[in-house]
């Protein structure tokens, strides 16, 4: 059975996450006496701080993105350099064979621009197996092992930056859902003091009540801000 993806159960940043959590954790560490009556003490304080510090340790998807970039790149560049020794070859197949013979056709080169990536691993192995089988006919254009080892090197190049390339497309995958995984067990225990804190203040202390209002997002906290400031005015 395929797998669920896994939601977020917030709608802020990751970094706000991160630093909401750190700021309520300092609160509840304030209001100590009153959270142990609820049986939250400072072993789960303990606790809550180390999944901050696992969830800030994880890498972000600008990381990841930038590294699928630089295989993406690699490829790229790999897969000019097959091109190009496939024409080369086919440079001098051209010498020998009429370009629309079937000899010619056989090396299956054409639209090569258009090819997908499997597509040109393909027509990589079967520009070196097609030459090897008529090497007796082209050697008189220069097409040695020499010239065919190119090919086979500069194609099994390509497919290796191909495999590097999926592997981070993959990486990035399970990156994401592990920090989604950890980033929800973090909301839903700020969710869990939050819900205390405020239950602890609701009728004593407003300003200690707001202390544990979760914002999601940075203009929800420059309004309570402001209010704020209004009231002490």
């Amino acid at each position: 059975m395929k797998k669920q993806p896994v939601n977020r159960k917030y709608n802020f940043p990751d970094a706000d996450l991160y630093l909401q959590s750190l700021e309520r954790i300092r609160y509840a560490h304030r209001d100590i006496d009153h959270f142990l009556s609820y049986g939250y003490g400072i072993d789960r304080l303990k606790a809550f701080k180390a999944m901050c510090d696992k969830f800030r340790a994880l890498p972000d998807d600008d990381e990841l993105v930038g590294d699928q970039m630089v295989t993406t790149e690699k490829k790229y560049t790999a897969s000019e350099k097959l091109k190009t020794a496939i024409r080369s070859m086919m440079t001098r197949v051209a010498m020998k064979y009429n370009n629309r013979s079937g000899r010619y056709r056989k090396f299956g080169t054409a639209k090569m621009g258009d090819m997908t990536d499997a597509q040109l691993i393909f027509c990589g192995r079967r520009v070196a197996r097609v030459a090897r089988q008529q090497i007796d006919f082209l050697s008189e254009v220069g097409i040695n092992e020499n010239v065919i080892k190119r090919v086979t090197d500069a194609c099994r190049d390509f497919e290796n930056a191909c495999n590097i390339q999926q592997d981070k497309v993959a990486d990035r995958d399970i990156s994401v859902e592990r920090r989604t995984e950890q980033g929800n067990k973090l909301y839903d225990e700020l969710v869990t003091l939050c819900n205390i804190g405020k239950d602890i203040w609701a009728e004593k202390d407003k300003a200690k009540y707001e202390n544990y209002t979760i914002y999601e997002s940075n203009n929800d906290q420059k309004i309570a801000r402001k209010m704020k400031t209004a009231k002490e005015k």
